[in-house]
C-alpha cells in the first residue's frame, strides 16, 4: 500500500543521512518513477526533502528540520514487537525480524524485553500456519477457497469468498461469503480441512458493517442454564465466565445461571464436568444427562460381562 511505502521511506531517511532513488526503488520493489512521485507527495505533506545530483548525491531530509526521530516511545515499540511475536507464531514469515530491522539504526538495535509472550498457535501449529498462509494468499488475490468442514451435524464441502482472518473466542476463524448458503459465515479453522486455493477469482463484495460485528454473529434465542457445581470447579467457572457468574449456597456449592445461544455447546460444556455438576434447568438437558448415564452404565455392564464370561468360554 502507498501509505505503508511513504512511512517506510520516512523511516529509512531517519536512519540514513542520504539514500538514492534507485536504492529506494529496489528496497520497496517499485519503479524509480513511483519513488519520485512519493518524494513529491512527502514534500507536499510538509516534510522538506532535498535531492542532490551527481556523485555522492541522493535524497535527504533538509538540514535543520526537526523531526522526532523516535516516532514511537520505547513502551510503544515493545508493545508492537510483542504483537508481532504473536503473529509470527502462526506465520511462515517473521514480521518481527522485518520490523525490528526497519526500526533499528546501525548503532541501535531494537530488542523485545519478553515481558509479554503471545502464542496464537494451537497444539497443531504446522497445519494451522499453512491454512493461514493459504487464506492470506486467497484474500489478497481474491481467490475462492474450498474445504471440508466438520460440525455438530456432520461434515460438508464448502466454497467461500474469503474476506477476513479472525482471532476471537480463543480460536482462529475465516470470515467470508458462503456460496452454498448465499450468506456471510464464520468458519473455525480447527474444523476446516482439505483446504484448496481455487484458481477462480471473485468480485469483491462490499461487506455490510453489521456483518463484521462478530460478537453478535451467533444470534439465536438464548437457552437458560441453571446448575449447581461442586466447589472444586470454581476455577473453571471463573476462567470461562468471570468472578461474578455464580453464588454460593448453604452447602458451599456454586449456583450457576447463564444464557447459551447453542444447546449443543451448552450440552458439551456441561458433560465435561462429569458428576461434579447437577442440572436444574433446562429439563431437556437434565433428561439428556440421564440418558447418557444410562448408556455409560450399559456399556460398562457389557464390558464386565464380556471380561468374565469371555474368559470362561475361551477355556
Amino acid at each position: 500500500m502507498k501509505i505503508d511505502r511513504l512511512i517506510g521511506i520516512i523511516t529509512v531517511l531517519l536512519q540514513k543521512d542520504k539514500i538514492t532513488a534507485p536504492q529506494l526503488a529496489e528496497r520497496f520493489e517499485v519503479s524509480r518513477r513511483t519513488i519520485n512521485r512519493d518524494i513529491e507527495d512527502l514534500c507536499k505533506a510538509g516534510i522538506p526533502l532535498v535531492t542532490t545530483q551527481g556523485y555522492g548525491g541522493g535524497i535527504s531530509i533538509a538540514e535543520g528540520y526537526k523531526l522526532d526521530k523516535t516516532l514511537f516511545t520505547q513502551e510503544e515499540i515493545q508493545t508492537i514487537l510483542a504483537g508481532l511475536k504473536g503473529i509470527d507464531s502462526v506465520s511462515k514469515t517473521s514480521y518481527l525480524t522485518k520490523l525490528a530491522e526497519k526500526l533499528s539504526g546501525r548503532e541501535h538495535r531494537i530488542a523485545s524485553d519478553d515481558m509479554i509472550l503471545i502464542d496464537l498457535a494451537s497444539h497443531y501449529q504446522g497445519p494451522l500456519t499453512q491454512k493461514i498462509d493459504t487464506m492470506k494468499q486467497a484474500i489478497r488475490g481474491h481467490h475462492l477457497i474450498s474445504f471440508r468442514y466438520f460440525y455438530e451435524k456432520g461434515e460438508q464441502q464448502r466454497t467461500i469468498e474469503p474476506y477476513h482472518l479472525v482471532f476471537q473466542w480463543s480460536s482462529w476463524y475465516v470470515f467470508g461469503y458462503c456460496l452454498k448458503r448465499q450468506a456471510y459465515r464464520l468458519f473455525k479453522l480447527n474444523r476446516l480441512w482439505d483446504l484448496e486455493l481455487e484458481p477462480e477469482q471473485f468480485a469483491v463484495r462490499e461487506v455490510p458493517k453489521e456483518e463484521l460485528d462478530f460478537k453478535d454473529f451467533y444470534k439465536a434465542d438464548p437457552i437458560r442454564l441453571k446448575a449447581v457445581f461442586e466447589n472444586e470447579e470454581k476455577h473453571r467457572l471463573i476462567e470461562e465466565y468471570g468472578i461474578d457468574c455464580y453464588t454460593v449456597d448453604e452447602n458451599n456449592r456454586l449456583l450457576f445461571e447463564w444464557d447459551f445461544v447453542s444447546y449443543d455447546n451448552m450440552r458439551e460444556w456441561i458433560f465435561s464436568f462429569g458428576d461434579r455438576v447437577r442440572v436444574l434447568e433446562p429439563e431437556e438437558l437434565y433428561e439428556d444427562r440421564k440418558r447418557q448415564a444410562g448408556h455409560i452404565l450399559e456399556m460398562e455392564r457389557g464390558r464386565i460381562w464380556r471380561n468374565r464370561f469371555g474368559e470362561r468360554a475361551a477355556r
